[in-house]
Formats: structure tokens, C-alpha cells, sequence
């Protein structure tokens, strides 16, 4: 059975830092795209950032010089390592993969976690 499971989300002071991981089992993932994707209360689901099998990255505007993507295809893991926190970061945060390259459509990607919690206090 295919599984992501988040880890790492919780409560940070804004300006602190913040490291998620995603394990995935069930299949190795170095063919996948995967990404990270966030939604606040009240707002639309967003692609925050991704990372191709080749290691091409992408990431959000609002997230840009703080937030770093990277992945251990040997340990089948994701990371996002969150810098520079603001509240407006708060948010559940999910990791999703797809085969060859990410869907920016959530329900179009092939396996999806159950997401963590960030908050952000200010």
C-alpha cells in the first residue's frame, strides 16, 4: 500500500523555522514529481513548492528565498525546510506525488498524505 506521511508541523513564533518531511512507502518515488501543497482557513488549497525526479524546483512567490525544497530519493523522503515563518504561512500542509512531473491540480496528482499543521504565531 502507497503511503505519504507528514511529519514536522507545529507551533513556531513568526521568524522561526520550521522542517517537514514526507515519507513515502509502498514504491520508490525517484521517478515522481512531488510537491507540497498548503491551505489556510477559509482559502483555496495552494501549490507551494515542487521538485521534479530531476531535481527542477518550483516555488510560490509568497514563498520564495524562504522556504527550500529537497528530496532523498534514498530515503524515499520530501523536505521542506521553512525559514523566516509569518503568520500567513499557517496552514495545513500536504505533500502529494505524481509520476514524472506534479499536477499544480491537488486532486490530479496520483497519491496524496493527510497533511500537518503549521501554525504561526505573531
Amino acid at each position: 500500500q502507497v503511503q505519504l506521511v507528514e511529519s514536522g508541523g507545529g507551533l513556531v513564533q513568526a521568524g522561526g523555522s520550521l522542517r517537514l518531511s514526507c515519507a513515502a512507502s509502498g514504491r520508490p518515488f525517484s521517478n515522481y514529481g512531488m510537491g507540497w501543497f498548503r491551505q489556510a482557513p477559509g482559502k483555496e488549497r495552494e501549490l507551494v513548492s515542487s521538485i521534479s525526479s530531476a531535481g527542477t524546483t518550483y516555488y510560490a512567490n509568497s514563498v520564495k528565498g524562504r522556504f527550500t525544497i529537497s528530496r532523498d530519493n534514498t530515503k524515499n523522503t520530501l523536505y521542506l525546510q521553512m525559514s523566516s515563518l509569518e503568520a500567513e504561512d499557517t496552514a495545513v500542509y500536504t505533500c502529494a506525488a505524481r509520476a514524472y512531473a506534479l499536477s499544480r491540480n491537488y486532486e490530479n496528482n496520483d497519491y496524496r498524505g493527510q497533511g500537518t499543521q503549521v501554525t504561526v504565531s505573531s
